[in-house]
């Protein structure tokens, strides 16, 4: 019981202090009437390239920021829960894929927001399942199909002022890294009842040590990302 008060703990820690980060910067915008835009993503300029990873941590205003942070807290709770042993490398292939593909392929905008790594998450957890071939993950993948299929819309330039190019290239993202680490993270219970000659062998003093098993759960929240034209970079929000 103290090991999973423990595990719930830091799973919930972890993207909290990432949320702490986004609201902080955000904060000091407020304070300091300031608007750091600037330090967005700006697809293929140098300038540009700091955004890969400062463009996370900028939010357009406050409304922007709390529809991004709820997700966060939530898909990166369970991420940091169920496949706690490789959720930072989850993190940074997520983080850093999706701000190097937007630089290289994006709209001449300054693109800003958390989203791109919501989606890139929901999709890792998605194909995570598929790719390990557990029933149970499987099940969670049908869940978070039914949760977030409707943000399938948001990888689809169909709003203005909305930086579907990270929708996208965070899914792609959360793809690779689901087939990359098919092999790593939680591992399904199995009991083998076979009648072969190995089988035979057990020692009966005592039950087989199971496999550690997992289960995994997302709730529905809006997820958006916005960008800012150039023209708007010294302006307001």
């Amino acid at each position: 019981m103290r090991n999973t008060t423990s595990k719930l703990f830091f799973s919930i820690l972890y993207p909290s202090l990432f949320l702490f980060i986004l609201w902080g910067v955000k904060l000091f915008e407020t304070a300091e009437n300031v608007n750091l835009s600037w330090y967005g993503l700006y697809p293929r300029t140098v300038h540009g390239l700091l955004g890969i990873i400062t463009s996370p941590l900028l939010h357009g205003d406050f409304p922007h920021l709390i529809a991004n942070s709820t997700p966060l807290l939530i898909v990166g709770s369970v991420i940091f829960y169920f496949y706690r042993t490789i959720a930072f490398q989850i993190f940074f292939w997520v983080y850093l894929m999706t701000g190097v593909w937007v630089w290289t392929v994006g709209r001449e905008a300054y693109h800003i927001g958390a989203s791109g790594i919501i989606y890139g998450f929901v999709t890792f957890l998605f194909f995570s399942g598929i790719f390990r071939k557990d029933t149970k993950l499987l099940s969670i993948s049908l869940f978070v199909v039914f949760l977030y299929g409707g943000t399938i819309w948001g990888v689809l330039p169909l709003r203005n002022g909305m930086s579907w190019e990270s929708h996208m290239l965070g899914s792609l993202a959360g793809l690779i890294t689901a087939y990359h680490f098919r092999n790593e993270g939680p591992v399904s219970r199995k009991y083998d009842f076979g009648d072969d000659e190995e089988n035979e062998k057990i020692d009966v003093s005592g039950d087989p040590e199971p496999f550690e098993h997992s289960d995994e759960s997302a709730n529905d929240q809006s997820i958006t990302y916005n960008y800012i034209p150039k023209e708007k970079e010294n302006g307001g929000l």
